[in-house]
């Protein structure tokens, strides 16, 4: 069962905690073959609005995070160094501007399918592009419903995850760029 809407309208960095652990799913279209594909969320971060320089949404909404200031629990899929699709899951209350990117998973079922998309490379999603390329997560996927349809995600299996924090990643121009706000599973090798 996919996770509600009210877990994504919380406090954002909470709900990047609370995603450490859950089940990232994607439906695979008919073009790619169909089946389910599906990840344990290994690694998070946060992004609070116009509060932090680092989220795309600190000056306010445009044509490409309008998404970010729509209902919680949709995703916002976006383009970075014109090669890397990333996905965010929007938080907080419509109007906040707020979200958390999926920053790693392990994978737990489709693996081989996962392995093919990434071009059969060692690491398969330990990184938001390499995520989105292992899933098929296409800028076509911008808005998606993250409570239903095909990409969802549904809660932890295990009662409790350790998670350790860490500065974020990769923005290093931002005033809050020493703010712990990447969530990672303790079970993880990363730095």
């Amino acid at each position: 069962m996919p996770l509600p809407r009210s877990f994504y309208k919380r406090e954002t960095l909470v709900v990047a905690q609370d995603l450490v652990g859950c089940y990232l799913h994607r439906r695979l279209p008919e073009e790619l073959g169909g089946g389910m594909l599906v990840g344990r969320i290994s690694e998070t971060e946060g992004y609070l609005g116009e509060k932090d320089d680092a989220a795309h949404t600190a000056r306010g909404r445009t044509r490409r995070n309008a998404v970010m200031f729509g209902p919680p629990g949709h995703a916002y899929v976006y383009l970075i160094y014109g090669m890397w699709w990333n996905l965010n899951a929007v938080t907080r209350p419509e109007g906040t501007g707020e979200g958390v990117l999926i920053r790693g998973i392990h994978p737990v079922e489709g693996t081989e399918t996962m392995r093919e998309l990434r071009f059969g490379r060692k690491n398969i999603a330990d990184g938001p592009g390499k995520l989105c390329q292992a899933l098929a997560i296409t800028g076509a996927d911008y808005g998606t419903d993250l409570t239903g349809g095909d990409i969802f995600i549904t809660p932890r299996t295990e009662p409790l995850v350790e998670f350790r924090s860490t500065p974020r990643i990769g923005i290093d121009y931002a005033s809050t760029k020493h703010e712990p706000w990447r969530f990672i599973d303790r079970r993880e090798k990363r730095k």
